[in-house]
Order: C-alpha cells, then structure tokens, then sequence
C-alpha cells in the first residue's frame, strides 16, 4: 500500500467492503429475476413490468427520498435498508418453495427492492464526503474504488453466479441475495458515526424537496453534472433498445457472443474508473469530463459504422471506459462541493432526473428502429451525446470547477483546484 491509499479511513475499507458483497447480490438478482419471470411467462408486456417496476421509486419518490435522508442518521439508513431488502427476499424465495410465485409478486418485489436501493445509494452518497471530509483527493480515489468493485461484482461475477445458483433451485439466488445484503448490513453498523446534518428547523418536507430541487437547477455546475446522464441516459437507453437486434442482424452475433460484446463494455468500465483520477490530474476535472463525454459520443458513432463484431467490441469498451471515468469524476465533484445538509437532495434530484430519461431513450430508440433503420438509434445517440457535450462544456469548465471547489473548502483549510488531483495509486 502507497502513503496515498493509506490516507483512506478505516471505515471507507469496511463501506468498500459492504457495497461490494451488496453489488454481487445486486448481480446475482439482475440475472436471476428475468429469468424467473420468463419461466412464469412468455408475453413480453409482463416482462416488461417487472423491469421497470425497479426503476419506478425513483420517479415517484426521488427527491422526496433525498429530503428524508438529509433529515435522518445516514449510517442508520444505510444498514435498515440493507436488512429490509434481506427480508424482502426471503418472500419470494418463499413463495417458490410454496410454488405460489406470481409475476405482480415479482414487480413488487422489484418495486420495493428499488425503494430500499433509493435509500440506501442517496445515503450512501451523502456519508462518503462527511467520511473523507469533504476531500476532493481522497473522494476521487473512493470513488474510483466503489465505481470499480460495482463493475467487477454486478457486471462480471454476478450475473453468471445468479445463472448458475438458478440452476440450483429458483430460491437459492434469491436467498443468495438475501445473505448479501445481511452482510452489507453488518458491516455497515460498525461503520463511525457521524454528525447528523443541521435540521432545517420548521420546513415541510415538500419545502425541503423543492429547496434541494431548486439548489441543483440554480447551480450551473450542478446543473451540467446533472444534465450529462439525463441526456446520456436518453441516448444509452436507445441503443441498448436496439443493440441485441443489431448485433444479430448486422454483425451476426448470436446469443453467446451478445454476452461477450457486453463483457468488452464491462471491462472498458473499469479501465475508466481505474484512471479516472490520472485523467483528473493531467487534464483537470472540467476538461476531464469534457473529454470523456467526448469519447462517448466518438465511441457510439464508432459502433453505429462498425462493419463487424470486432470494430462494436473495441468501440463498446472505449465507450465504457468513458462511461466508467464520468462516473468517478462527477460524483466525486459533487460531493466536494455540494454543503452536507443538501447532500441527499442534490444527489437524488440527480438521480431521478437521469432516471426518469430512460424510459425516453428506449422509445426513441425503437421508433428510429421502426420508423428507418436498425443502425439511425445508434446514430442519433452519439449526435444527441455530442451535442450534449458542446453545450454542458463551459457549464463544468475548469475555471467553473476550480471556483466551486474553492467556495466548497473550509475556512482556512487548503484550496484542491480541479487541475491539481494526483494520480490514482495502483
């Protein structure tokens, strides 16, 4: 270990450790619960329920959930969370036993396994800058762990052990699951616990909501940091609408090759998140994201032209590195320099404002199918991520970074500029 990855508390390794064994369930489940629905049924609209009923908290409940976790102990939240979600499990897994499993079960369960995801992600990105005081250095390095530890555990082990434990019993990669977010929870517990943020005395809730709505959409930094994956989920979400299509009918890739062409975007996950730091320091944070952006757009053009399974797998991974970089780099932003009472708030406004363009995304994505060619979503999306780019550029510019960091630090306390982050240690 460097004298940098030392600087790290002791809690950040036991957090690293429960979100970790969290993301292993949380792949063993991502595999595992289609699977299971499409054992009960064929007809592709019930499928589709399922799928969304996980996305639905967060349209309906986002920013209200950000509110209630600035009002509540952060650590609590986190670990009565984990252990909901463990208990929820044990009804389905029931239910499969008994052989009484239903599809309006399995959306529910999605539905309130998606609840206590709200909770536990929003708290869990408000505790992290009060763990690493606010640091921008360390919450780079942080990031960047989490980022890689989730890419490698829902992305790569996951989903194959929830395959496999399937082929066990139906219950057992629900109780698999289930034991998971048990150990999450435990260890959680025995994280330090903090000061509570300053209650905002006298204010409703809904005045609470608005107020943390108000500080993303009145900060021009917040606002870009927000706007990139709203619009790059729109953009995501109709390829991925009609990316196993395309590389059937252009590229000629079958089932187990659609595996792998994921796999390269998975690995090219963590390459980003591994360097995202370096990139912060040689480049600076603003024109880091800039870039990364940049290649996103690039990297989807590439895969919208790319005349074989090759080309898509090497522009698929460069997109992933891209993606992986962004998703170190802007949490990280956000948490140095966002005050610790709006944290949740901030963080679930953003959340939702990306979640709720999904659903846009994976319509347009199938009308261009539909309307013209299998190839114009793909097409469509790098131009929309480009121009997303031109435009959000001077909103998180070094210059603009650099300023928010400054107004961010303590008084007194050493200034970080954006263009001062060191490297990631290995």
């Amino acid at each position: 270990m460097t004298a940098d990855v030392v600087k790290l508390p002791t809690g950040f390794g036991r957090l690293w450790i429960a979100q970790t064994i969290s993301s292993l369930g949380d792949g063993v489940t991502y595999a595992a619960l289609p699977l299971l629905a499409l054992a009960l049924t064929r007809d592709p609209m019930a499928l589709a329920v399922v799928t969304a009923a996980g996305t639905l908290p967060w349209l309906l409940f986002g920013v209200l959930g950000g509110a209630l976790v600035d009002r509540w102990d952060r650590r609590r939240v986190m670990w009565v969370a984990d252990t909901a979600r463990a208990v929820l499990l044990a009804i389905p897994a029931a239910a499969t036993v008994l052989d009484v499993l239903s599809i309006g079960l399995l959306a529910a369960v999605a539905f309130l396994l998606g609840l206590g995801g709200l909770f536990f992600d929003t708290a869990a990105t408000a505790y992290l800058p009060d763990l690493l005081r606010r640091d921008p250095v360390l919450l780079e390095r942080a990031n960047s762990r989490l980022r890689g530890a989730q890419t490698a555990m829902s992305g790569f082990a996951g989903p194959p052990a929830g395959s496999a434990l399937l082929a066990l019993g139906r219950a057992v990669p629900l109780l698999g699951d289930a034991v998971s977010f048990l150990l999450s929870a435990l260890l959680v517990r025995t994280l330090p616990a903090l000061p509570r943020p300053v209650p905002e005395a006298h204010e409703s809730l809904l005045r609470q909501a608005r107020a943390g709505a108000s500080y993303v959409f009145k900060d021009r930094v917040l606002l870009g940091l927000a706007l990139r994956p709203a619009v790059g989920n729109v953009a995501f979400l109709a390829v991925e609408t009609v990316l196993a299509l395309f590389a059937h009918d252009r590229l000629g890739i079958h089932t187990y090759g659609f595996g792998l062409l994921l796999t390269a975007e998975a690995a090219g996950g963590l390459l980003g998140a591994g360097i995202a730091s370096r990139l912060g320091r040689r480049l600076g944070t603003g024109t880091a994201l800039t870039c990364t952006a940049t290649i996103e757009g690039l990297a989807v053009l590439g895969l919208a032209c790319a005349p074989d399974p090759y080309v898509a797998g090497a522009a698929l991974a460069v997109c992933g590195a891209g993606m992986g970089a962004t998703m170190v780099l802007a949490p990280s932003l956000r948490q140095a320099i966002v005050p610790a009472h709006l944290m949740g708030r901030v963080a679930s406004t953003s959340r939702m404002l990306a979640m709720c363009a999904a659903p846009v995304g994976a319509f347009l994505g199938g009308w261009l199918a539909t309307a013209y060619d299998i190839r114009t979503p793909l097409y469509a999306a790098a131009v929309l991520l480009l121009a997303m780019t031109a435009v959000t550029a001077s909103m998180t510019s070094n210059r603009r970074v650099e300023a928010a960091l400054r107004a961010a630090a303590p008084a007194g306390g050493p200034e970080r500029p954006a263009s001062e982050v060191p490297a990631l240690e290995s």
